[in-house]
């Protein structure tokens, strides 16, 4: 054959090359060592001369993988001769064979080399200085693949023919584009086609590769769902714990009187009438207004009475609901006397002594109330009553500016007629009766005694009784029939007939009630304490001490104690 001459400036190969010394030791090493890596032919040098077309193409000249270097050192633009190609003899056409060499698919050690970035390769001392020079342009740098399984790279076709690589770059392939040596070498254009074919397959492999998302992102979404849930879950128990201590609240509340209201606003509503019993104290007051819905409490309320001072008399009240302490306690102390009618009936008081409290207070004119008086039937009494006596409940009273003689009289009489019914005497005679007893127990004992002098009037008036014959022999009795207030009377006031209220000369009850009784004897008029008790005399004036006895010589020796009472208490028992 001959030689074949190769313009490097046309940038083109006409047909294949010589193998250089270069190229001759490195397919040696790769024979001996049998790697599995091969990379393709490179391309002619400028300045290498090109086999004629005529020339029978070589077998393909693996070159063993070397590291790519980082950066790869700029050609030379300088021309170099191209050495002189000694003739090469003709030969007779031979078969090139290609080499074969069989790969794993699937090697999964990748060969790792690690090279310098630039390592200079020895100088051949059997090559002149334009052949090492050569050397140098021809090898070029070659990327490291695994036999049969291409990672970040593809191999390189190896063909038996001459390799023509244009101005493209070489592109990555798969093994099974590999040219097969019968058809011997391939021209510019075929070899141009088959590369940009394994460019748009590769480009179409990687397009079907789903894009999977990197681990930063997914962490950063997983840590979002976290702290939302953690949130979320905070919120939950704190709500839940919100919740608990409200629910728990309420129902402490009313454990530790936290929703216990003390006072009201005021200043009240409506209109709310509270008898005060006599001897009633703040106390039992305050009770009573609490549970009519005057006040809000009845110890606050007790508190701020004590702390005004004032004075608890009995009577009937004036309240509206929902006032202030302080409000109600005003009116049980009269402080809005000027803006009402206000008077006050003491127990005991007689007739006559209730209506000039009822017209000083009222400013209705004593010959008015006299009239409704000498008139009781129109106001509910029993018809045995010739007048009102007895019948005017004791207590204190406000009625509105304005309010008519009639209904005050009214009022009084059916607190009376309210509290017998209260203790079941319903009947009129009897309760005329009643009020004639509870009258004299008024008049006759202390407040602790009422039931046991009810009990031995009762026992006097026995028909059985042969003690004192029916006598009731009570002092206050025949002083109210004498008109008078005494504790002292002479004996011919007691053996005087005539006075009707006499009960030591007349049997019995006497003609009628002697003055106002309060709650409490009438309580004990209508239900008397059994006892055997028939003598009974007040010792004490002051205390009301009072002491009882079934024989008339037991009694005698009591009286004597209450004379000596007397004389001690100069001008007391007159």
């Amino acid at each position: 054959m001959s030689p074949v001459n190769n313009d490097p400036s046309s940038g083109t190969a006409g047909g294949g090359m010589p193998l250089t010394r270069k190229e001759l030791r490195a397919r040696e090493r790769f024979l001996a060592t049998q790697n599995q890596n091969v990379v393709p032919v490179p391309e002619a040098t400028p300045g290498e001369a090109a086999p004629s077309a005529d020339v029978e193409p070589e077998l393909p000249r693996p070159i063993p993988a070397v590291p790519r270097p980082t950066a790869a050192p700029e050609p030379v633009e300088a021309d170099v001769p191209a050495p002189a190609v000694p003739p090469v003899p003709e030969a007779s056409p031979t078969v090139a064979t290609p080499v074969v060499t069989e790969t794993p698919a699937h090697t999964e050690t990748p060969v790792h080399t690690e090279t310098p970035e630039h390592t200079e390769t020895p100088a051949d001392p059997l090559l002149s200085d334009e052949e090492q020079h050569e050397d140098a342009h021809t090898v070029p740098a070659v990327v490291p693949v695994f036999a049969g399984h291409v990672n970040e790279t593809h191999h390189y076709g190896v063909h038996d023919g001459p390799v023509h690589v244009d101005d493209h770059p070489f592109t990555e392939h798969d093994p099974h584009y590999a040219y097969e040596g019968h058809e011997g070498h391939l021209d510019h254009e075929e070899l141009h086609d088959e590369l940009h074919h394994d460019e748009l397959h590769h480009d179409h492999h990687h397009d079907l590769i789903a894009p999977v998302e990197t681990p930063a992102v997914s962490k950063a979404a997983a840590k979002k769902a976290r702290r939302r849930r953690r949130i979320l879950a905070l919120l939950i128990t704190l709500g839940v714990f919100v919740a608990a201590i409200a629910i728990g609240a309420q129902f402490l509340k009313p454990l530790l009187g936290m929703d216990k209201v003390t006072d009201y606003p005021g200043p009240g509503t409506g209109s709310v009438s509270i008898t005060v019993p006599e001897g009633a104290g703040p106390k039992a007051v305050a009770t009573a207004l609490v549970e009519n819905h005057v006040v809000a409490d009845a110890d606050t309320f007790v508190k701020a009475f004590v702390a005004d001072g004032g004075e608890l008399s009995p009577g009937e009240f004036t309240f509206r609901t929902e006032m202030k302490n302080s409000d109600a306690v005003a009116v049980l102390a009269n402080k809005d006397a000027s803006k009402v009618i206000y008077f006050a009936l003491s127990a005991g008081l007689r007739i006559n002594e209730s209506l000039e409290a009822i017209s000083k207070g009222s400013g209705i004119p004593m010959a008015q109330l006299n009239g409704f008086n000498q008139a009781p039937g129109q106001f509910g009494v029993p018809a045995k009553a010739k007048n009102l006596e007895g019948f005017l409940a004791p207590g204190e009273y406000r009625f509105p500016l304005g309010t008519s003689g009639k209904d005050i009289i009214q009022k009084l009489v059916s607190g009376t007629l309210d509290e017998l019914k209260a203790q079941g005497i319903t009947d009129p005679a009897k309760q005329y009766d009643t009020v004639t007893i509870a009258s004299i127990v008024q008049a006759e004992g202390g407040q602790a005694d009422y039931g046991n002098v009810a009990g031995a009037i009762y026992n006097r008036l026995k028909p059985n009784n042969t003690e004192t014959n029916g006598l009731i022999q009570s002092d206050a009795t025949v002083t109210y029939g004498l008109g008078k207030k005494s504790f002292h009377l002479t004996d011919e006031e007691k053996a005087d007939k005539s006075n009707t209220y006499n009960t030591y000369a007349n049997p019995g009850l006497p003609a009628g009630p002697i003055g106002s009784p309060g709650k409490t004897a009438i309580d004990a008029a209508a239900k008397p304490t059994q006892n055997d008790y028939l003598y009974w005399v007040t010792i004490n004036l002051d205390t009301k001490e009072t002491k009882f006895s079934k024989t008339l010589a037991e009694h005698s020796t009591y009286v004597e104690q209450y004379n000596a009472w007397c004389q001690a208490h100069a001008g007391r028992c007159v």
